[in-house]
């Protein structure tokens, strides 16, 4: 018996429904925040660490996203460094363009910024940069979390966050230590 052209195209229909529904479901049962954080050990004191951390115009030296666009439009403003620093960028595809506002420092343990993406999505997250003794120098941590709205939740499904936020962590925190052990 041969199907006619109208129940091959419900069949596909149903499939699809079914698909997205699939999706959606499991989307909901994603939790509505993320977080991913990396960390290395340096043969490096705090103190020699932490100015890479505290004043946003170095990380430029070892931030993976400064060095995917060396065109980026950057703008600092706000204090020179430390609480109320501010660093703004406008950057290609790779980079997209956000700010981020330092919010607290201990100086030689953490610092804390927000950061605003506004594109290539919008979103508003939270950094937290942190350095703890580890035998004969520093374990440095770098992490990001915030909300994780329905959107990402189905991104997440098809991709993974950790490892693509990880992966460039991985490759910042790399460069940090190659600076710091000089």
């Amino acid at each position: 018996m041969m199907m006619t052209p109208f129940y091959i195209v419900l069949g596909i229909g149903a499939v699809m429904i079914t698909a997205i529904v699939v999706v959606l479901i499991l989307a909901s049962m994603k939790p509505n925040q993320f977080r991913v954080e990396r960390s290395i050990d340096i043969a490096a004191p705090a103190s020699k660490i932490f100015p890479y951390f505290e004043d946003l115009k170095q990380q430029r030296n070892w931030s993976p996203w400064d060095q995917k666009d060396p065109d980026m439009k950057r703008v600092y403003s706000g204090a020179d460094k430390g609480v109320g620093a501010v660093y703004a960028w406008d950057g290609n595809r790779e980079v997209g363009a956000g700010q981020q506002e330092i919010i607290s420092v201990r100086p030689n343990e953490k610092v804390e910024a927000n950061i605003d993406f506004y594109r290539p999505m919008r979103a508003k997250n939270h950094v937290e940069f942190l350095l703890k003794p580890a035998g004969n120098g520093t374990k440095a941590s770098w992490i990001i979390f915030g909300p994780m709205p329905f959107i990402s939740r189905v991104m997440s499904i098809f991709m993974s966050f950790d490892k693509m936020i990880g992966n460039e962590f991985e490759k910042g925190l790399l460069q940090l230590k190659v600076l710091a052990e000089k």
